[in-house]
């Protein structure tokens, strides 16, 4: 049997210390997104950089409830398929738009200190 800890109390570098360790992280149990994370390396903090922050990524991230790997397979052929029957009704959900392909460096970043600044004013940790 495994060993459940609050999340809430446990940092990034306590599980990844060492460079080359990695972790599984499952995003949404009911759709099971998990990602594998891989501490690189590790570099000194910037003064007057932003922490955390994303130096770099791949991708869209799906939109959420998009019903896990195989929805979101579903869904592109959707928007892909102007002839698809629910080619528009996806379209429509997701703003009109949507690249897979595309990856904004700018905006994650500004998602973590947006988050970072919720849970410091909201729970007081991060």
């Amino acid at each position: 049997m495994m060993d459940e800890e609050n999340e809430d109390q446990i940092t990034l570098g306590q599980v990844l210390s060492a460079t080359k360790t990695k972790i599984t992280y499952e995003y949404d149990f009911g759709d099971s997104w998990e990602h594998e994370v891989v501490l690189e390396k590790i570099v000194e903090a910037e003064a007057g950089a932003h922490y955390p922050r994303c130096v770099a990524g791949e991708n869209a991230c799906p939109p959420e409830d998009v019903g896990g790997v195989w929805g979101y397979v579903d869904f592109l052929q959707a928007i892909n398929n102007p002839e698809h029957n629910q080619h528009e009704e996806f379209l429509e959900w997701v703003g009109g738009e949507f690249d897979p392909e595309k990856f904004d460096l700018d905006a994650v970043n500004e998602l973590l200190k947006n988050r970072e600044n919720h849970e410091l004013n909201g729970r007081g940790n991060i």
